[in-house]
């Protein structure tokens, strides 16, 4: 992408010397997210190149600290190319249950600035503030204050753009990046944007990118100088009415609180192909352990539990079971997903396991779970939620099914001296 400094300079991030009276609406950006969420509990890699990223099989980075991308490592390159890229990287394993559980964090203090907030992924949400102006300041004030607050409160830190429209508010967190605070008053827009490669608007791709370079339009300012039909012939009616109006900063969305999930999944690539049933019943189970985790987080129950089997050709076949009660136990997602796996005949190994919960809704007070013998005392649903807060405290890999422990080969005792046998 083209270079931002000048919009930098032009606009300040002192949010005291900015009109931000018409800049309500905010996107907020967490920086190199779970990277951050691995060094806020593990503070001796700070300023270390690190990633977090499976070294096993096909894995590629989920995250990467600056450092480590100041020396070439990115978002969704293959590990292995990230650590010929970068050799002294620190690889540290994903624990997804400790990310989700910080962008619940974030999610909850955002909520404590206003309740008009647009979440996009785990790490980054639109926050409309005109409803609180009156009580919390002017929206360069707040969001030069929630930065601090996510410093304190939570060690993250994050970046925030200001703007009049969503579209602003997200350009305007992408050039402040990292840990910056970027207001564009609505009278500075065009300086600001225009100069800009195309690739900066919402909708260029690389290939669209391509397209328009070839025809010598660079910058967005290049493109909102183009008459609509030249645009048109280029990258199609629908797109270039979208691309025009956000090149002129028209953008009339609002912030959408957006509702929950209607739908949660999780899925595996194994590193070697697996035909093995009891093995495949394993992997299910770890799969099926991390979405009780997350739907019990997000407070909701599942009634359909879907599982996806993609074998060694890659072609695919999928089952599906409605449950006579909704559930958040993980047992009983495993026990089901193995169900499923039951009624497939294995021809050839399977490269790929996916189980989906479907048909969510908001958990209600637990009651007897089905399926599954339990304990006398404890049904399984009290089990996990005990997990789940040892988790929270001390990662993923502080409890776990026994199943799932590495296993570990003990040889016997040999003696130094036979004669002692």
């Amino acid at each position: 992408m083209g270079s931002s400094t000048g919009q930098r300079r032009m606009v300040t991030d002192d949010p005291a010397s900015v009109d931000d009276s018409a800049c309500t609406i905010l996107h907020a950006d967490m920086d190199a997210f779970y990277a951050s969420v691995e060094l806020r509990r593990r503070p001796e890699l700070r300023g270390v190149p690190m990633m977090v990223g499976s070294t096993r099989g096909r894995g590629v980075v989920l995250s990467a600290s600056y450092e480590a991308r100041r020396q070439g490592v990115r978002s969704a390159m293959p590990v292995s190319r990230a650590m010929a890229v970068c050799p002294d990287v620190v690889v540290v394993e994903p624990d997804m249950p400790a990310y989700s559980a910080a962008s619940r964090e974030v999610l909850e203090l955002f909520r404590t600035v206003t309740p008009a907030i647009e979440v996009l992924s785990v790490d980054e949400a639109f926050l409309d503030v005109r409803g609180v102006q009156r009580i919390a300041g002017r929206a360069g004030f707040i969001a030069g204050r929630l930065r601090e607050r996510l410093r304190a409160e939570l060690h993250l830190s994050c970046t925030i753009g200001a703007a009049s429209s969503k579209f602003l508010a997200k350009l305007a967190s992408t050039l402040a990046k990292p840990d910056g605070l970027l207001i564009v008053p609505p009278h500075q827009a065009l300086a600001v944007l225009h100069p800009l490669g195309v690739e900066y608007l919402w909708g260029v791709g690389p290939k669209t990118a391509q397209t328009l370079r070839a025809r010598g339009i660079a910058t967005i300012g290049d493109l909102a100088g183009l008459d609509r039909a030249t645009l048109t012939t280029l990258v199609g009616a629908a797109a270039a009415t979208s691309l025009h109006e956000l090149a002129w900063a028209r953008d009339p969305r609002d912030v959408q609180e957006r509702a929950p999930e209607s739908s949660m999944s999780a899925d595996e690539t194994f590193a070697a192909d697996i035909g093995d049933r009891t093995q495949l019943e394993r992997e299910l189970l770890r799969l099926a352990d991390r979405l009780a985790r997350r739907i019990r987080a997000g407070g909701q129950q599942a009634r359909g539990v879907v599982l996806r089997v993609r074998y060694a050709d890659f072609s695919q076949v999928q089952r599906s079971l409605t449950l006579p009660e909704p559930t958040d136990v993980g047992r009983v997602i495993h026990h089901t997903a193995v169900q499923l796996l039951s009624r497939l005949a294995l021809g050839q190994p399977v490269r790929l396991l996916s189980i989906r919960l479907d048909h969510l809704s908001a958990a209600a007070a637990p009651e007897q779970q089905l399926m599954l013998e339990e304990p006398p005392d404890v049904t399984w649903r009290t089990i996990e939620t005990v997990s789940d807060a040892v988790v929270k405290r001390f990662g993923a890999a502080s409890v776990r099914p026994a199943s799932l422990l590495p296993t570990r080969v003990v040889q016997p005792a040999v003696d130094a001296d036979p004669t002692t046998r």
